[in-house]
């Protein structure tokens, strides 16, 4: 039916506007944006300062915060602008992401064009929106008490909950607009693998969280070695034990080493299985991603992350996600 790939399509641009979101976000980051913008108002909070008395208001308010106290004490007005402008984005993109799917679903949802078997994904998904707005919040907050610095374990949920967002929507579009791929059946054993593709890209992507949130990427600035060494000292300085792959910034790094090795092994394995029965296309696209966000990543840790490395790294995480999402839709459909 047309109107089933209207609604594709919507979910596809959806998606789209999400991928966009998280890089934002990761831009956000690096210029060490996001504690800019210290209250929140969900729906005033759309209109930004538009005389010389709102900027001082919102600048005054930035000055009581810690992170104007014990990092950029001294700062300018104009200077504040230019990391308010980020945040600000950051929280209207929000915004036109809510618009983005609530008027086209109450539209398509008048002109009776989702199926009763569609209401519970897409209520999911508009909960799912909702509740990414708060931990973005909360994530802020916890950059607002005396270390002015978010916590890497909220900011980690945030980019989390951005990326099985994402996932859902890209795979409800697929299911829509993707009948049969005429392809043939998968084994098991490979759609095992594409899913667990799926599994250790986002598991990499949440370690990526982390190497954020503890400014890992800032750090042993070497590769293939960590300043010299496979192993580098101080991997596991904090006790317990465990706290170190969460907040040692030593260990975060050399975690998500660890991590993409794994992630290429999986990959690659996936790709030598696809040859067999068809996928060969599409997993071959997925190697072509693979190379260049190793490549993006190696050259955005050698040269200390700048914005267009570090933006394009995690551009090319939900880029090899998305391929991974595909390859295993592919092989779920090829079953049945």
């Amino acid at each position: 039916m047309q109107e089933n790939r209207i609604v594709g399509y919507w979910l596809l641009a959806c998606a789209a506007v999400v991928y966009f979101m998280i890089v934002v976000g990761g831009m956000t980051r690096l210029t060490q944006s996001g504690l800019s913008m210290v209250e929140w108002e969900p729906i005033m909070g759309i209109i930004p300062p538009m005389t010389e008395a709102a900027w001082t208001r919102v600048f005054e308010l930035y000055r009581l915060s810690p992170e104007y106290l014990k990092v950029n004490a001294g700062m300018s007005l104009a200077e504040f602008k230019g990391i308010f402008w980020w945040e600000y984005g950051h929280r209207v993109l929000g915004r036109v992401i809510g618009m983005v799917y609530l008027i086209p679903l109450l539209f398509f949802v008048i002109k009776g064009w989702i199926p009763k078997q569609w209401w519970k994904r897409l209520a999911a998904l508009f909960i799912l929106g909702g509740l990414q707005g708060l931990m973005g919040w909360y994530m802020v907050q916890s950059g607002l008490v005396d270390m002015p610095r978010v916590s890497q374990y909220r900011l980690t949920a945030h980019l989390g909950l951005a990326v099985i967002i994402f996932t859902f929507m890209l795979w409800f579009a697929l299911d829509i607009l993707r009948g049969e791929y005429g392809h043939g059946r998968a084994t098991k054993a490979y759609l095992t693998l594409t899913w667990l593709s799926v599994f250790v890209v986002f598991m990499m992507m949440l370690s990526g969280g982390f190497v954020a949130g503890t400014r890992a990427g800032f750090i042993m600035n070497t590769f293939p070695t960590m300043n010299g060494e496979w192993i580098p000292a101080g991997v596991m300085a904090m006790q317990p034990w465990w706290k170190n792959l969460f907040e040692n910034a030593v260990t975060v790094q050399f975690v998500h080493r660890l991590m993409a090795l794994f992630v290429i092994a999986v990959l690659v394995t996936s790709y030598w299985y696809s040859r067999r029965q068809k996928f060969g296309t599409a997993s071959w696209a997925i190697l072509v991603v693979l190379a260049l966000q190793v490549c993006l990543g190696i050259a955005a840790l050698v040269y200390r992350v700048p914005l267009i490395l570090g933006a394009g790294h995690q551009a090319g995480a939900v880029a090899l996600l998305s391929a991974t999402i595909y390859v295993a839709h592919r092989a779920r459909k090829s079953r049945g």
